[in-house]
């Protein structure tokens, strides 16, 4: 198990890592510090050789997650995997109960997934007057006017109307979620990684389509990292000390 506040990480020895939103009490909900040790994970997920395939679920069976936490804000796109982090290992989404907002866009930047027969998708944000907007990605992934019905009139996507889609790729009974997710997960772990990592890699920087919001996030988060680097900080500390910066490179 991680050490992580909200995140659980469980690193089994066949090379699948799960990544559990750990907040049942507030209904798994995305705040500030959800989505930064959610990327924090799995930029170690990606950078660790033994880690194959990564499930991300929520604790519970009640939601995958209610979406931004109103009460401690969250910078969205640091969760939502090719924007706040990226990784060409394959990430599978085990969904049951609610699956809301910014967490639905999460569901869908996965690359498999496994729905409950109580997953439920909804992005309300047209009728709370905001939006982050990279849910426009939904038009890629599924019918243009069933997306449109998701996105503009908000109409609630359950686990079989998903599945008839092509959004969920099964629907299990609720509590089964996890396990069919870990079994996909152990069957694309015996394949060849340099195949799944290279497909993948032309599908999402190739083949779907990236837009305007998702192309700003992806911006943010690598001037983010510069802004967050030692290196900015030395060269802050050595302009108002009038000295020569010692960069490192990190």
């Amino acid at each position: 198990m991680s050490d992580y506040q909200c995140i659980l990480v469980e690193n089994h020895d066949d090379g699948v890592s799960i990544f559990t939103i750990n907040r049942p009490d507030r209904r798994n909900a995305l705040s500030a510090t959800v989505v930064k040790e959610l990327q924090q994970a799995f930029l170690a997920f990606d950078e660790d050789p033994t880690r194959r395939v990564a499930v991300l679920t929520g604790a519970g069976n009640d939601a995958f997650s209610a979406g931004a936490d109103i009460n401690e804000w969250p910078e969205l796109w640091r969760a939502i995997p090719t924007v706040g982090f990226e990784t060409d290992k394959p990430i599978i989404a085990a969904v049951s109960g609610w699956c809301v907002g910014g967490a639905l866009v999460m569901a869908m930047m996965t690359d498999l997934l496994v729905a409950s027969e109580s997953a439920k998708f909804s992005y309300p944000e047209a009728k709370l007057g905001f939006t982050g907007g990279i849910i426009s990605g939904l038009a890629s992934r599924i019918p243009h006017h069933a997306a449109m019905e998701v996105i503009l009139l908000c109409r609630t996507l359950e686990a079989r109307r998903a599945y008839d889609l092509g959004f969920a790729n099964e629907v299990v009974p609720v509590g089964e979620q996890v396990q069919a997710a870990v079994r996909m997960a152990q069957d694309l772990a015996k394949m060849s990684p340099r195949v799944l990592q290279t497909l993948k890699r032309f599908i999402n920087n190739e083949v779907l389509t990236r837009g305007p919001s998702e192309q700003m996030a992806r911006t943010m988060r690598h001037l983010k990292a510069i802004e967050d680097s030692y290196d900015a900080k030395e060269g802050m500390n050595a302009f108002k000390e009038k000295r020569a910066p010692v960069y490192l490179n990190k």
